[in-house]
């Protein structure tokens, strides 16, 4: 492993701290925090966790001796001084002599003694690191360092890799026991300056930030020259081919995960999906071995709060019959959820506080011959289960090259996962009402696009933007934050591409909305022919292009969903010169109809918004100072000439889609939004 450690960096990062009053202890602790944070073999979304014992003056301008530990949610990767706050050493100290602490008191106890009451709780392991008599203490869950202790034999492999500069702690859940396991141990092998703990993790020690982070790239490199020592094939299968792709895949696994709420309401406990094939995911779903090694555990313990304790193999896709791969999938998910309910069950029992089940769905679908799907509440969710599943099968490959892997006890893992500070955030944060849906919008660089898409991302959804206009599309893109997915919607190749790129990176589609659009003139007994045929291409062809699209993502997933089309008051209220605009949106306001008919029995709903006079890639700035001067009034005065006097805008749009798609039971609904115009009124 390469060590990043330069002194020309170390002393800018003192320097620039400096400038902010904060001591070069610190300042260095977050450096090399970072270092072990940025590199992913080491450390994977907020694991692991850092600290200095330095000193600082409290309220009263005492100096006093300090732990500057990892907070709890901070990523090492992008860590600040204020992710590390200060604790008084002394009395975590004094807490060595007690024989037993719970947890809740812990906690409790470590944010009593912040300096800063405001700040973030401490790392759940800060007892450990102020037991250890070092300035610095570097923790993280070094792959090549799990691959040689999750193993029968851990202990002598490790032995073999580190010798004596190493001491072992066995493996114990993490809180003051492992605390008070670590301490016992270090303080019968004073001089060694690594902890191995086996099937969790390592420590290394130091009096400077250098010096643990160099021993820590050092302890990680020796493992890897271990794991490259006497290594055997693991055996591959040959499966049939050809495969169905991911995208025609996702759908149907993302409607088996899927939990009934309410099925007559419309209601569903939906997932986020993220597909990975790479050579690590496929190297591991095709080993002759999978049903073995990735049934045995995780391989390290808190993985099971994001991964759950095994994920389910599904079987391979076979192309040409994917309701074959459907009714096999279906079975491996409900025996996985049996499976669960069982482990749940018998666990649950065993002393202390009733626990709250979590909900049986998993969260790693393995496929041969593909890779593997991982499954959360959202995409950033959904990310850090995929690298986490990911990190597992490079990990689990290294163990059985070298040997046979072995997690910890399935107790000991079930401890884990429902740990009682788990189980205290569990309702604490509500999701927003459309939390786990994944929304596509078209047309999605203009102005109704972007509004759109910041209406959806603000109510919990995760959003994909489709336009051929490559540059606005990414100027849209950095504004909402939501997936830019390059797309021609009058072009079948590239709406199917789309498509299935969105399904491949979220896993399926439960919400359209329709808004690509442009507005053709020409007196309709008067205008070419090819002007109306592109009309209609855009105009008409293309909502009922990407609907088709939609829905066949949403008939594979079998949980309903929501299309919804911008008409215009065109499609009822003609206005002069305007047929090549008004005629295809009046057959599309007909389309939306239709849709709500054909397949409102599969729970999914057709809608249209009917604007009028919003500012956007249709009604441009010089049509509107056109119109304006053609009618006599000014540009406000043409954009407030309705019943109500104000002017429509794109967020008006963008709430009234928002709306729609929150109406579970409304379909072949027309929204008018245009401030008034009785004769664009539907009813």
């Amino acid at each position: 492993m390469l060590n990043r450690w330069s002194d020309a960096d170390a002393r800018a990062t003192v320097e620039r701290y400096a400038r902010q009053g904060v001591s070069e202890d610190l300042a260095l602790r977050v450096y090399t925090s970072r270092l072990l944070g940025r590199e992913p073999a080491l450390v994977l979304h907020g694991g692991g966790n850092t600290s200095v014992k330095t000193t600082a003056r409290d309220i009263t301008g005492e100096t006093i001796e300090v732990l500057c530990v990892k907070g709890s949610g901070s990523d090492m990767a992008e860590i600040e001084p204020a992710g590390l706050p200060a604790v008084r050493l002394a009395p975590l100290r004094d807490l060595l002599a007690l024989d037993r602490l719970s947890d809740e008191d812990m906690v409790n106890f470590q944010r009593r003694n912040l300096l800063d009451s405001t700040a973030p709780n401490p790392s759940v392991e800060t007892l450990l690191h102020a037991f250890l008599p070092h300035k610095f203490v570097d923790h993280t869950h070094s792959n090549a360092v799990l691959a040689l202790t999750d193993q029968p034999d851990g202990e002598a492999l490790c032995r073999e890799a580190f010798g004596d500069r190493a001491a072992y702690v066995p493996y114990v859940m993490p809180g003051f026991a492992l605390a008070k396991s670590c301490a016992a141990v270090h303080a019968q092998d004073p001089e060694a300056d690594t902890l191995i703990l086996l099937k969790h993790g390592i420590f290394t020690l130091g009096q400077s930030a250098r010096e643990a982070y160099e021993r820590m790239i050092e302890r990680a490199s020796q493992a890897e020259a271990r794991l490259a020592r006497g290594r055997k094939t693991v055996v591959q299968v040959k499966l049939p081919q050809p495969l169905a792709g991911a995208a025609a895949i996702a759908p149907i696994l993302r409607g088996l995960l899927a939990i009934d709420l309410d099925r007559a309401e419309g209601s569903w406990k939906r997932f986020v999906l993220e597909f990975r094939g790479g050579p690590i995911a496929r190297a591991f779903v095709d080993g002759a071995q999978l049903a073995r090694y990735s049934q045995a555990g995780t391989i390290t313990p808190d993985h099971a709060i994001r991964t759950k304790p095994w994920p389910v193999i599904v079987p391979a896709p076979t192309s040409g019959d994917l309701d074959g791969f459907a009714a096999g999938a279906r079975d491996a998910i409900e025996a996985f959820k049996s499976r669960y309910r069982g482990y749940v069950e018998r666990h649950a029992r065993r002393g202390g506080a009733a626990k709250t089940p979590l909900d049986p769905a998993p969260r790693v679908l393995l496929v041969p011959g593909m890779g593997l799907f991982a499954a959360g509440d959202s995409a950033k969710a959904t990310r850090v289960a995929a690298d986490i599943a990911e990190a597992a099968a490079s990990v689990i490959l290294d163990a059985e090259a070298i040997g046979r892997f072995e997690s910890i006890a399935e107790a000991d893992l079930f401890d884990i996962e429902y740990w009682s500070l788990e189980q205290a955030k569990l309702g604490k944060a509500a999701e927003k009402p459309l939390a786990r849906h994944i929304v596509a919008i078209t047309g999605g660089a203009g102005a109704i696009g972007s509004a759109t898409a910041l209406a959806f991302k603000a109510a919990g959804a995760e959003v994909a933007l489709l336009d051929r206009d490559d540059g606005a599309l990414e100027a849209a893109v950095r504004k909402t934050g939501a997936l830019a997915v390059g797309c021609d919607v009058t072009d079948d190749a590239s709406v199917k591409a789309a498509f299935a790129r969105i399904a491949e990176s979220f896993g399926g589609l439960d919400i359209l909305v329709s808004n690509a659009g442009a507005a053709w003139q020409g007196r309709i007994g008067e205008v070419d022919d090819k002007i109306l045929r592109e009309s209609f291409e855009l105009n008409f062809f293309a909502h009922q292009r990407v609907a088709q699209a939609a829905v066949a993502i949403m008939l594979k997933q079998k949980i309903g969903g929501a299309l919804l089309f911008n008409a215009s008051k065109q499609a009822v209220n003609p206005g002069p010169d305007f047929g090549p605009y008004g005629l295809p949106k009046a057959a599309t306001l007909f389309l939306v109809r239709q849709y709500a008919l054909d397949y409102g029995a599969d729970g999914i709903r057709a809608n249209a918004v009917n604007a009028d006079r919003i500012r956007s890639g249709i009604l441009t700035d010089d049509f509107i100072k056109e119109r304006a001067k053609a009618r006599g009034v000014s540009e406000q005065n043409y954009m407030t000439g309705n019943l109500l006097h104000r002017e429509v805008t794109a967020d008006d749009v963008a709430q009234a889609f928002l709306a729609q798609a929150l109406a579970l039971k409304t379909t072949a609904d027309v929204t008018t939004v245009d401030g008034g115009n009785i004769a664009a009124a539907l009813r």
